[in-house]
């Protein structure tokens, strides 16, 4: 028998694997005003939980009028400005390794916050339900795409994907350990320096392998007749 813990693994692992198959989903409609609804309820959604009832305590009589679609609409759209908070924080960072500005990202978007991780952990369990209609994998889609836009990566094509894919893969991990342990700013920050290790090591794997299958070049004329 799968827990209500369990199915949020394997919500955010079926999302995960889903990124392969989904286009990037439309914006969100945002503003300022949703914005602070939205942020006084997550203040307090991982002890209330996400229901337009306490939306329309914390935020005014009328605040559940700003998302018709309910507490999975209301979990998309913090996710997305959780995704805002962390891009902005990361415009004034000066640091030239571009993995290293993608562990940023990573530690900003995942901070040691108790009330955070407990509305995300509440959250999570709302995207997860089948009334979500893909609510967690379009969030997953959408952090993972901000991580490169705060990282500043300019990639394109194949390679755009490709980074997507792979970091979707980290996030997903990174994401479960920080709802475990990420009130520990050291044993998370470590989790991330492994996650990113691993992917670096995997990269040169790949880059090593391409380079032994790659077929010989053709001898030249020079040597043809040397």
């Amino acid at each position: 028998m799968i827990t209500g813990w369990g199915r949020v693994e394997q919500a955010v692992s079926l999302a995960v694997a889903g990124l392969a198959t989904g286009s990037m989903p439309a914006p969100i409609a945002r503003d300022s005003v949703r914005d602070e609804a939205v942020r006084k309820l997550a203040a307090v959604a991982g002890e209330r939980g996400w229901s337009l009832a306490v939306l329309r305590e914390v935020a005014g009589l009328e605040a559940d009028l700003f998302f018709p679609g309910g507490p999975a609409e209301m979990v998309e759209y913090w996710s997305d400005l959780c995704d805002r908070d962390m891009v902005a924080a990361m415009l004034g960072t000066t640091e030239p390794r571009l993995s290293q500005r993608v562990r940023q990202a990573l530690l900003l978007r995942l901070p040691a916050d108790r009330a955070m991780r407990a509305a995300t952990r509440s959250g999570l369990a709302v995207l997860a339900t089948p009334c979500a209609r893909g609510g967690l994998r379009r969030s997953l889609m959408r952090t993972v795409n901000a991580f490169w836009q705060a990282a500043q990566d300019e990639s394109e094509g194949l390679t755009y994907v490709t980074k997507r894919l792979t970091l979707g893969g980290v996030y997903g991990a990174t994401l479960l350990f920080w709802l475990a342990r990420g009130q520990d700013e050291a044993a998370m920050a470590a989790f991330v320096d492994r996650r990113l290790a691993g992917v670096l090591r995997l990269g040169k794997w790949r880059a090593r392998l391409s380079g032994r299958s790659a077929p010989p070049r053709p001898a030249s004329a020079h040597s043809a007749t040397a």
